[in-house]
């Protein structure tokens, strides 16, 4: 097992499952054979999911399951309550919730899927993944391998095949030199470039090592994110939630008008509906600025098919005290550039891969130490925008959570699919009980933002206190509405 991911496989905490949980609903019933065979046929393709990690005295290796027994891994669950569809959605969002909190069977391959045969007319399938298996983009690649661009399943309708086709970013050919330089153990770093044997390999370090030491100093000198409700003892059950999704179109379209990305918009909209959740709760927010943690993909989208966790981490200011709505994006969007010009994901990379052979008590105490100075993780994953299908069924939503690491206590997540962006939160109960009272601002946010990019003549920049001024009178929904 490579160190980040052994990485990732130590930082289990009872508070914290370092789970990836995902939920895909489906239009049409789906039984339990569909989904076995599935699973049997194309996530089993993977050889790696037949296989449990196992900690030695060494360092961690994956070992075949010896005992695999697909009836464990492949359930059959149903929902209580009457039916109906917003009775429908909560007892989801409870089921999901209830999973999220249990930790996989440590002496079988971690993983699991759980279909729920009936659910608002069709069917739901909930999967629980371990984070040493892969990242939440590789894993939200495998889960779409899963399905077809049409509904009669064949070769050529596999999304693997289809949508798998980004080139390589240069960040990653950058993280891959880095790579080969780990590979290379802690004696390049003492004794220098004279024994690095590929020139090119020399003149990447050479050029970018004092910038990337800048960055872990900086990074080191973070302070810890302000005291707040969102931080606190955790407790060990979680709550999960997720909004009626936005239109992507209405969305690429303020990122436009503001000249920033629809990433962008969509956190400055997240950061939005925390604010108006703390300000009722009596939170003081004057001034106020928390940080997420932004995993960053580190490598071409085709290699995800190899699983293994390739990212690293930034640190995202979310600005819950600015009560502007186009303040808060500008203030979102040029914090997202100045990180895209920085070594900072690259510098965590690294570190999570010397913490995955540390000893567990250094690993602990540096994984709290980074876990202080944010508030939340925040993921945003761009999904394929044509219909998807599994077993003939088709796919109406699908949303995902990453876990929280070391003392945080709740997860942002965003996907977008089929037209589609889904935002959803996970929280942990004792510090977010009702993680709703979030998800449900998040519509409204943005339409202010909508509304204001609608307003102005934006090559000119619209005065942002004079455009937000007339929210009094904007038709835009409540704060407290859904």
């Amino acid at each position: 097992m490579s160190r980040v991911d052994t990485a990732w496989l130590r930082m289990e905490r009872p508070t914290n499952p370092m789970m990836i949980t995902g939920v895909m609903m489906f239009a049409e019933p789906m039984t339990l054979a569909q989904l076995r065979k599935v699973v049997q046929q194309r996530f089993l393709s993977y050889a790696r999911f037949r296989q449990k990690p196992v900690i030695g005295a060494t360092g961690a290796q994956w070992v075949e399951d010896g005992d695999f027994d697909l009836d464990w891994h492949v359930r059959l669950s149903g929902l209580p309550g009457k039916p109906g569809r917003a009775s429908e959605k909560r007892a989801l969002e409870r089921f999901v919730s209830q999973l999220a909190s249990s930790p996989l069977d440590s002496t079988k391959p971690l993983w699991q899927f759980h279909l729920v045969e009936r659910y608002q007319g069709g069917s739901a399938v909930v999967v629980r993944i371990h984070h040493c298996y892969a990242d939440g983009i590789a894993l939200v690649q495998v889960l779409l391998s899963l399905t077809d661009t049409s509904r009669e399943p064949s070769g050529k309708s596999r999304l693997d095949k289809a949508w798998l086709k980004q080139e390589a970013a240069p960040v990653a050919r950058r993280v891959g030199a880095v790579d080969k330089y780990m590979k290379l153990g802690g004696k390049v770093l003492e004794q220098g470039m004279a024994m690095v044997q590929d020139p090119s390999l020399a003149t990447l370090l050479a050029k970018e090592g004092g910038e990337i030491a800048r960055e872990l100093v900086t990074a080191l000198a973070l302070p810890d994110d302000p005291p707040s409700l969102l931080r606190g003892r955790l407790g060990v059950s979680k709550r999960v939630a997720w909004a009626e999704p936005l239109n992507l179109e209405e969305v690429k379209a303020v990122g436009r008008a503001c000249g920033c990305t629809v990433n962008d918009v969509l956190m400055a909209a997240a950061a939005g509906a925390l604010r108006g959740y703390m300000l009722e709760r009596g939170e003081n927010l004057d001034g106020m600025t928390l940080r997420a943690t932004v995993p960053v993909n580190l490598r071409p989208l085709e290699h995800a098919k190899k699983l293994g966790n390739h990212f690293g981490l930034v640190f995202l200011e979310l600005p819950v005290g600015e009560d502007n709505p186009l303040r808060r994006l500008e203030r979102v969007a040029d914090c997202m550039n100045q990180l895209k010009s920085s070594r900072q994901a690259i510098v965590a990379y690294g570190l999570l891969a010397a913490l995955g052979l540390a000893p567990p008590q250094l690993q602990e105490v540096a994984l709290e130490m980074f876990s202080r100075k944010a508030s939340a993780v925040a993921t945003n994953v761009p999904g394929p925008q044509q219909p998807l299908y599994m077993a003939g069924c088709a796919m109406r939503d699908i949303m995902f959570w990453v876990p929280q690491t070391g003392s945080i206590g709740l997860g942002l997540s965003i996907l977008s699919y089929g037209g589609k962006v889904h935002f959803g939160l996970i929280s942990d109960a004792r510090l977010l009980p009702d993680p709703e009272g979030v998800i449900r601002r998040f519509g409204a946010e943005f339409e202010k933002l909508l509304y204001l990019a609608l307003m102005g003549n934006w090559d000119d920049r619209l005065d942002a206190e004079a455009a937000c001024a007339l929210l009094d009178d904007a038709p835009v929904e409540s704060e407290t509405q859904a």
